[in-house]
């Protein structure tokens, strides 16, 4: 089943995801409390297209830009914000793979896409000294390349095709990406992700025990991360169109509980929740937050759109610190107003059986990915001292 001509534009993108949300969006609540992994409402996203968006037009995709992934996930993130994180990185490995694959690699992979596959990461690892420490060897043999190592945080891969493994190659020293089946003997998926949120992404730990990979199905990632080509910027993009998606179903689920549950504050001297001056006024300020947070998202989308469209270090700059300044406005609205939901909603909507705090632990539990202290960082750098945000990959 190719899967290109379900989507053909970023209207018909945008239109999936939003049709799919509003359905997605009744069993959520249900399936964070009890992790159920969605394996049934992946493959819906699968089958609508939505693994699909930058398969290039040459291999028959859509191709189609940053901004619209990054909408297709702030929608879907509305309704479900696990469900928006598990295309994650199979959107980043497949700009890896564009970036610096082969063009028999790409073909093979691209295609696969089309005809439903998905990738997962395989990429972090708890046992090193920071995050950027990779333990997992690839080992080139005459009988061919080896993996070894444990790996955690691999977001997806309970419903993955293919992983895309971080390694290092220890002949060169240099980290490179494996694309293998998940099938492949010697790997071990283990459904062992507890976070307080985001409960069904699956992002768990995948172990390999020397597992054969094809020459032809690994790169290597520095020309990825060490060039300007706003690889960086896109892998943020996504995680700031979560955020966004999270505060902007926090305060649709809040206004939704005020009007139907809530009760007045007796000293408001009114009959109905929502008419409570103070309860507006709050809501007010909430809309502005994840105002902000999505016209930021916008220019975001736009930026990394140009550093894709005409790579420069120029355009690889603007686009990072535009998404570094939607990232701290996204993690702001998306920590506040799930909390502040409760603040609105009244005791009521603290009881267990609303559901309403997944929003808060989604939120929380997201925008712990990337520090925004050193987005921060970055921005008062440039602004300062007319210092480019660094090309490693994750800003």
């Amino acid at each position: 089943m190719t899967l290109a001509s379900a989507i053909d534009s970023a209207e018909a993108a945008v239109r999936a995801a939003s049709e799919l949300a509003v359905r997605l969006a009744d069993g959520a609540a249900g399936r964070d409390r009890d992790r159920r992994l969605p394996h049934a409402e992946v493959e819906r996203l699968s089958d609508a297209g939505l693994f699909a968006l930058t398969v290039p037009t040459r291999f028959g995709g859509p191709d189609l830009p940053p901004s619209v992934v990054a909408e297709v996930f702030r929608i879907l993130a509305t309704a479900d914000a696990s469900l928006a994180q598990i295309p994650h990185s199979h959107y980043v490995y497949l700009t890896a793979l564009r970036l610096a694959g082969s063009e028999q690699l790409q073909r093979r992979v691209f295609e696969q896409v089309l005809d439903g596959a998905r990738i997962a990461n395989a990429q972090s690892e708890r046992s090193g000294p920071t995050v950027a420490d990779v333990a997992t060897t690839l080992t080139r043999t005459p009988e061919g390349a080896r993996l070894n190592g444990e790996k955690f945080y691999c977001t997806g891969s309970p419903y993955a095709h293919l992983l895309a493994v971080l390694a290092r190659d220890p002949d060169s020293g240099e980290q490179v990406i494996a694309f293998v089946p998940a099938d492949t003997p010697g790997i071990t998926i283990v459904d062992d992700w507890n976070g307080l949120g985001q409960r069904t992404t699956g992002s768990g730990t995948v172990r390999f025990q020397d597992v054969a990979v094809p020459p032809d199905a690994v790169i290597t990632r520095s020309p990825v991360v060490s060039e300007p080509t706003g690889y960086g910027a896109f892998a943020q993009l996504l995680h700031v169109a979560i955020d966004a998606g999270i505060a902007r179903g926090a305060l649709a689920a809040a206004a939704d509980f005020v009007r139907t549950r809530s009760r007045p504050w007796f000293e408001a001297g009114v009959d109905r929740a929502q008419d409570d001056p103070l309860t507006v006024q709050r809501f007010g300020e909430l809309t502005v937050t994840v105002r902000a947070a999505e016209a930021a998202l916008t220019v975001a989308g736009a930026a990394v759109d140009g550093a894709f469209s005409a790579p420069s270090p120029e355009t690889a700059a603007e686009a990072s610190l535009a998404v570094a300044t939607a990232k701290v406005l996204a993690d702001r609205a998306a920590t506040e107003v799930p909390s502040a939901l409760f603040e609105v909603g009244g005791t009521r909507s603290a009881g267990g059986e609303t559901g309403l705090d997944r929003y808060w632990r989604d939120a929380r539990t997201h925008t712990l990915h990337d520090p925004v202290r050193y987005k921060l960082w970055h921005l008062g750098r440039f602004t300062l001292n007319q210092e480019p945000p660094p090309l490693h990959g994750v800003v």
